[in-house]
């Protein structure tokens, strides 16, 4: 951080002339304790994330980062939002470590963890800058939001992971999430908080101003009434039939990196679960289910798509199977596929995987990326994305499905379910990444997408955490980690859309534009100052 300044007021003198600005430097130790402030801020957010359900904390956080930025410079308002933003995403990604850490050190995991947190730094900067202007809660929200989107799509597609959203699938602002996705929660969240930060700014002033807690106050009320008023959204009621799901979790070795030659094992372990189920259906101990929901990266298929076990357990049991592996094409392409094997007709629809792992299913700077990335070895080409929304036809249920990664993005399930889904699937394998927090994260992405579009969803990972999630975003079966374990439940089919739905991304680039819009204004203000300051004056009233 820069030395900070202040400046104190014009000084006349006795012949009536009138001193420039003196530029008083601010005690070090305040610098410190915004830095302090930040740092905890950030680790206070992720301390509030999945598996732990201490929502609430977060706008507290949240607060706590909005007063360390008001008024700064821009620049000290990256530096805040950097650290900030570091302290969050360095213990929220240590799955990365985990995985990679044993063979490429930290460097993959403090790489990943500092790009993105240079999109913190960013919102510090904006945020920092309309702090000055009128409803300044408002602005430093939408800038807030506008920074999570940038980095959530850019760069190599974007990398959603640590959205505020995510951290709050068990909390009092979910609802917002049928109102406008996870954006509208995210501004929920960042308003409430920034809200909080200026009412706390304003209490000194109250008694010479009783007025001045008025603003902030009807600040924070919004994100609240909001969540109120979509409540009646929010409901686990069928109202187009249910559909029984069984949900096959094999398990898989826990030996991180050593997955990547353990194909064969992961295709056996789930093959012999299904057959369990099989066996278990046939005499009785179970009842037949409706469907069968496999993991990601269960099979291996060429062009033909042969696989004489998953033909017999699908004619035994006599009913769809939905299972994820690596398929190629008859033009050699590679792909993420989810397939649908029909009792009779074996392999049928197929979904492509959307959203692609950088560094992992598509590689960018292939020349130089095996520094930090297995997968270079592994997949001498790159996987090819798909386009589609998959809804497959599953006996009662239209089951909309994404694979893994999917789930963090907006777009995949709302196209599956603005196509028909009555019910959700995400297919996953967390098993790299050992008995990390991972999974829990990811599952909360899969609550939050349950409230947005109004839906079921099953969770179906090779080694947990799997689970059924209702359409309000209740978890009501959930396996444990490194288990062979077979859910079944009887599940709620919806066909209603949501606002969200049916809005998709507009109020998240909405919110977003204003932002940039009163970033904009904020520069334009200063420069306007800046032209009619006198000479010798600084223009801002408060440094770092």
């Amino acid at each position: 951080m820069v030395v900070p300044t202040v400046n104190t007021r014009h000084r006349e003198q006795p012949d009536g002339s009138v001193t420039g600005r003196r530029r008083v430097r601010v005690p070090a130790a305040a610098v410190w304790l915004r830095m302090a402030v930040a740092i905890a801020a950030g680790v206070t957010v992720y301390w509030a994330s999945p598996p732990r359900n201490l929502w609430w904390l977060v706008p507290l956080a949240f607060a706590g980062f909005a007063a360390v930025v008001h008024g700064r410079r821009a620049r000290s308002g990256a530096g805040y939002g950097l650290l900030f933003g570091l302290a969050y995403l360095l213990p929220l990604l240590g799955w990365l470590l985990d995985f990679l850490g044993t063979q490429f050190g930290p460097w993959p995991w403090l790489g990943v963890a500092t790009a993105e947190a240079l999109f913190f730094g960013l919102a510090g900067a904006g945020m920092a800058r309309v702090s000055r202007l009128p409803a300044a809660p408002v602005w430093m929200a939408a800038v807030f939001v506008g920074a999570e989107l940038l980095r959530s799509t850019v760069p190599f597609g974007g990398f959603p992971w640590g959205r505020l959203a995510f951290t709050q699938a068990g909390g009092a602002l979910l609802p917002i999430a049928a109102l406008g996705g996870a954006g509208m929660v995210t501004f929920a969240v960042a308003l409430l908080g920034a809200a909080l930060a200026e009412f706390g700014r304003r209490v000194p002033h109250v008694r010479r101003t009783p007025r001045t807690l008025l603003a902030p106050t009807m600040a924070a009320v919004v994100p609240i009434v909001a969540a109120l008023a979509a409540t009646p959204l929010v409901t686990a009621e069928a109202n187009a039939g249910t559909a029984r799901v069984a949900v096959i979790q094999g398990d898989a070795p826990n030996i991180g990196l050593g997955l990547l030659h353990e194909d064969e094992v992961l295709y056996r372990n789930h093959i012999r679960a299904a057959e369990k189920l099989v066996a278990d259906v046939r005499s009785g101990r179970l009842p037949r289910p409706d469907l069968v929901i496999l993991p990601e990266q269960v099979g291996s298929w060429g062009p033909a798509r042969n696989d004489p076990a998953l033909d017999r357990i699908a004619s035994r049991l006599g009913v769809p199977l939905v299972v994820g592996g690596l398929a190629r094409s008859a033009d050699g392409e590679l792909s993420n596929r989810i397939l649908q094997w029909d009792p009779q007709e074996g392999a049928t629809d197929e979904y492509v995987k959307q959203h692609l792992v950088p560094f992992a299913e598509k590689i960018p700077m292939r020349s130089v990326a095996g520094v930090v990335s297995p997968f270079v070895q592994r997949f001498p080409q790159d996987m090819v994305p798909g386009d589609d929304p998959g809804v497959f036809e599953t006996g009662p249920a239209r089951l909309g499905v994404g694979l893994c990664y999917d789930v963090a993005f907006g777009d995949v399930f709302r196209g599956a379910t603005r196509a028909g889904a009555t019910l959700l699937a995400v297919p996953t394998n967390n098993a790299w990444y050992g008995r990390s927090e991972m999974s829990y994260q990811q599952l909360a992405m899969t609550r939050l997408r349950t409230v947005e579009h109004s839906r079921a969803a099953v969770v179906a990972a090779t080694s947990g955490v799997s689970a059924i999630v209702q359409p309000d975003g209740t978890v009501t079966r959930q396996t444990r980690q490194f288990t062979a374990q077979t859910l079944m439940a009887e599940v709620p089919l919806r066909s209603t859309l949501t606002p969200a739905t049916r809005l998709g991304p507009i109020p998240t680039w909405t919110v977003s534009a204003l932002g940039a819009a009163a970033v904009g204004v904020a520069l334009w203000r200063h420069r306007r100052r800046a032209a009619g300051a006198p000479p010798g004056a600084t223009c801002e009233g408060v440094g770092q």
